[in-house]
């Protein structure tokens, strides 16, 4: 029996294959996949994707978030999660949270040989901000920009 919403099958959603990163980011990321969960469910609070991220691969520059909570849970395959406090790898099942505000950069980088998939769920806040603490970039005002503030 087909479902219909409130309920859909995410294998049936087109993913997105882009990133709004600049180059050099760009090709760190690509390619990967993420299914807007909550965009088809009709979500407008909260953001929820499934993000599939091949070997060799980064969730993201290492960052944090100055309004927004994320979460990310992994579903299959593993990940390893790089923050200020070091590396640890997260498997299926497990899962890892960052609040709004902690200046604790972080992300996921793919080391395996074979796909990882995992939710990434956050608050969808317009004032938030985004800090790069390892590269050249800022993300203000719904664009990437260089530190000083200078376009891509």
């Amino acid at each position: 029996m087909p479902l219909s919403l409130a309920a859909l099958d995410p294998r049936e959603l087109v993913p997105r294959t882009s990133s709004g990163y600049p180059e050099p980011f760009r090709s760190r990321v690509l390619p990967r996949e993420k299914r807007a969960l909550g965009d088809a469910l009709g979500l407008t609070t909260i953001g929820v994707n499934l993000t599939t991220l091949p070997p060799g691969k980064e969730s993201a520059m290492r960052h944090w978030h100055t309004r927004e909570d994320e979460l990310v849970f992994v579903v299959e395959g593993e990940v390893v999660l790089v923050t200020d406090q070091g590396e640890q790898l997260l498997t299926a099942g497990t899962c890892a949270g960052f609040p709004a505000g902690v200046a604790n950069g972080h992300q996921l980088v793919n080391r395996s040989d074979r796909p990882a998939r995992y939710l990434e769920i956050s608050n969808r806040d317009p004032e938030d901000t985004v800090e790069y603490p390892d590269v050249d970039l800022a993300y203000r005002g719904k664009a990437f920009t260089h530190k000083d503030g200078t376009p891509y």
